[in-house]
């Protein structure tokens, strides 16, 4: 009884659909919190108000799930439109950036353009829109049965152009996920072993090279292992610390939400980049677990849906959008725990941050249509009697 199901749990299209929107809008919610919960007390200190950063990160989630709603209901065909202006949009928007008296700099990082109002990160749009250009490249050869011979030549160039535009702005956490969605496209398109060992082997050694360059890259490579080395402790090794320190503190259970020691400015960026380990000071393994296992099924099921696909394009985009997302969770979860250096990037739908999740929810918005494209996923939403907005 246990294995039959299982199996109609996992085999049932349509629970795809419901895993997908259901993760996404649990992380969405959950993210809420745990972003009032770290950020209560910078905030306050910064912003004059415990509530000031959660008012701007809802008003980012009210925005981003109806143009989600809207975008998942795009046909292909407009999709393949907007896929053609993909590369050029993701060069504008990068080189605005670094445009003198229009782009900004955070934390070291000159990939963000102030509003005014708010800030925003070009180079989070960019990720989306590289990975609808590459697909429908990547389509494009696959239905004129050459994609083996041609592919690395189709989208590297243009992923490469991206990648030093980012580095112009000295952001290499951004600059790894794009490297990182590159090599996973490249991975689905099916390139030979060889090719893409050697690909990945000139990655890493331009990655070690990136890192070799700057100072305090090689301190942050250095001291990820033992971030409470002595030499080390009070500077570079401040963060991965008190991160760690606080996820040993959580136990099992953690010491309540809203309780954390840490984010009460001993761990700086609480709310963004370790707000994995806010979630495991609080609320213990129980919560770090409960986050994987969300995270798991939102991948799980974008996977799934991009194996259902019968169009290569749909098939390229969301194998790509499944990358991003979890190059992304391995980097920041890796920061967060140590085993990684510190590379700056957020936690998907759980960050702070309203250019990320606008962008994570444009990705998903072309999954959900994807999902709501395939016929046999359709004919069981409609079976199952919810309402036409709902589907």
């Amino acid at each position: 009884m246990k294995t039959d199901t299982r199996n109609n749990l996992f085999s049932r299209p349509i629970n795809l659909y419901y895993m997908l929107v259901g993760s996404t809008l649990a992380l969405s919610v959950f993210g809420l919190i745990m972003v009032f919960s770290a950020s209560s007390i910078y905030s306050l200190e910064n912003k004059g108000s415990t509530w000031a950063i959660l008012l701007r990160q809802f008003i980012f989630l009210v925005i981003s799930i109806p143009m989600a709603w809207i975008l998942s209901r795009f046909s292909l065909a407009r999709w393949k439109f907007m896929a053609r202006f993909g590369v050029l949009a993701s060069v504008g928007l990068l080189i605005i950036v670094q445009v003198p008296g229009v782009g900004k700099s955070v934390n070291g990082n000159h990939n963000w353009i102030s509003l005014g109002f708010v800030d925003v990160q070009p180079s989070e749009i960019a990720k989306f829109l590289m990975i609808l250009w590459a697909g429908s490249i990547l389509s494009k050869r696959e239905r004129a049965g050459d994609i083996q011979a041609n592919v690395l030549k189709l989208i590297a160039p243009a992923y490469l152009l991206c990648i030093l535009l980012v580095l112009l702005g000295s952001d290499l956490g951004t600059a790894s996920v794009f490297a990182f969605v590159l090599a996973g496209l490249l991975w689905v398109s099916g390139v030979h072993l060889k090719l893409f060992a050697t690909i990945s082997a000139f990655g890493f050694a331009g990655i070690a090279a990136l890192i070799i360059s700057a100072p305090y890259r090689v301190a942050r490579f250095s001291v990820f292992l033992n971030p409470f080395a002595e030499a080390q402790y009070k500077s570079v090794g401040w963060q991965p610390a008190h991160s760690l320190l606080g996820l040993a503190s959580g136990g099992l259970f953690g010491v309540g939400l809203g309780a954390s020691r840490q984010k009460w400015g001993n761990l700086p960026e609480a709310h963004t980049d370790f707000i994995f380990s806010v979630i495991g000071e609080e609320l213990g393994l129980f919560g770090t677990l409960a986050v994987l296992l969300m995270l798991s099924i939102l991948l799980f099921s974008i996977f799934k849906i991009a194996l259902r696909a019968s169009d290569p394009m749909v098939r390229y985009v969301c194998s790509g959008i499944g990358c991003w997302i979890g190059i992304q969770t391995i980097l920041n979860i890796g920061s967060a725990i140590s085993v990684l250096p510190v590379v700056g990037v957020t936690l998907p739908l759980l960050s702070y941050g309203g250019s990320a999740l606008i962008a994570t929810y444009m990705g998903i918005a072309f999954v959900i249509g994807a999902a709501r494209r395939d016929p046999v996923i359709y004919a069981e939403l409609e079976k199952a009697g919810l309402p036409r907005w709902l589907r």
